[in-house]
């Protein structure tokens, strides 16, 4: 071979194997370089800073409680609704109640559509008293006397109703700027010795009751709005010998008060019995014309809240079981079984103060 050619051949060697070494050497020494490089100050806080931000969104996560709350409907009646607010100290509750029925307070965000808060605008709570036979005495700033006068029933019933949620409060007494008031300061409503639950809510009028011979109750009828199903509810003479009997048979005759109430129920169901077993269960039996199918065994949802809603809001009344003649067991519009009696609980939030 060739001499010249053999020498430019190990030339060619020696390039390639020199040029793999520099290669390597190099990378190693990125490598080592990458490794000792510390992350600069400002980045690095970046970094823990996004971990940071990770644990404090968890930590300001607010719990929150199911409180009942009372607004007004477009249609000028009061009408409870259950609203998630923040969880505080038990001594601050009821204030944080009533600060949520302050038209653009904190329940702006939060009302349901088509209702409103009852109290005027910037209306603050300056301090509350629970008395010992439980009257809650509440002191409010001068703007709660800027209302509306024909709104006047429905801020007595909405902050009455509000504050007895709570199991303490038997009754509630206002006070404006430290001085108790006798009457309501726009259209004159006595309320000298405070109002409570017995003063009644979205009141039905009616000439032909005996006012004497009959007894006031709750009754709750459905209404809507837009695709939203509440309840309504409406202090209603009763006239029967059994109470619990003549809340049914008047729920069966269907509303009187608002003509935008809902009547829930087959006209053609016949009411059998009504009998209060020894822990205040109510037990009603209807004919099957209480079901929405009578193939399916079941009864709509709106039928069963109507019905334990207004019959346990009698104090001795606990829940209520339902049996259909001829049926052996009923179920809910989700095919689950009633097997046991329904409570207050199923719909309403309990509360303490």
């Amino acid at each position: 071979m060739n001499m010249r050619v053999i020498k430019k051949k190990v030339t060619l060697f020696f390039l390639v194997v020199l040029s793999l070494v520099i290669v390597i050497g190099c990378n190693s020494s990125a490598d080592d370089d990458l490794e000792d490089i510390d992350v600069p100050e400002d980045q690095a806080s970046d970094l823990e800073g996004e971990e940071d931000l990770e644990d404090g969104e968890q930590g300001l996560a607010t719990e929150t409680v199911a409180r009942r709350l009372y607004l007004l409907s477009k249609e000028g009646v009061v009408v409870p609704h259950t609203i998630e607010l923040p969880k505080l100290d038990s001594n601050e509750v009821a204030a944080q109640a009533v600060e949520y029925l302050v038209e653009g307070g904190p329940i702006s965000n939060l009302l349901p559509s088509g209702f409103e808060a009852v109290l005027p605008a910037g209306t603050e709570v300056i301090d509350m008293n629970l008395e010992e036979d439980g009257t809650l005495v509440v002191n409010f700033t001068e703007e709660f006397n800027e209302y509306d006068g024909s709104k006047e029933q429905q801020i007595i019933q909405a902050m009455t109703y509000t504050l007895t949620e709570f199991d303490s409060v038997e009754r509630v007494k206002l006070w404006v700027n430290g001085f108790e008031q006798n009457t309501m300061p726009v259209n004159g409503t006595p309320i000298r010795d405070g109002v409570s639950r017995a003063n009644g809510i979205n009141i039905l009028d009616s000439d032909a009751v005996d006012l004497i011979n009959s007894e006031a109750v709750t009754i709750y009828y459905p209404a809507q709005y837009g695709e939203t199903i509440y309840y309504v509810p409406v202090t209603q003479h009763i006239e029967s010998e059994d109470l619990n009997y003549g809340i049914v048979e008047a729920l069966l005759s269907g509303p009187t008060y608002e003509s935008k109430l809902l009547h829930v129920f087959n006209p053609n169901i016949e009411l059998i019995d009504v009998n209060v077993s020894s822990d205040g269960v109510v037990m009603v039996e209807f004919t099957e014309e209480i079901l929405a199918d009578v193939n399916e065994a079941y009864i709509a949802d709106e039928v069963i809240e109507t019905l334990v809603l207004t019959l346990t809001d009698q104090p001795d009344i606990s829940g209520v079981a339902i049996t259909v003649e001829n049926i052996e067991q009923i179920f809910n519009e989700h095919g689950v079984p009633y097997s046991e009696p329904v409570t207050r609980e199923s719909f309403v939030p309990t509360g303490s103060f």
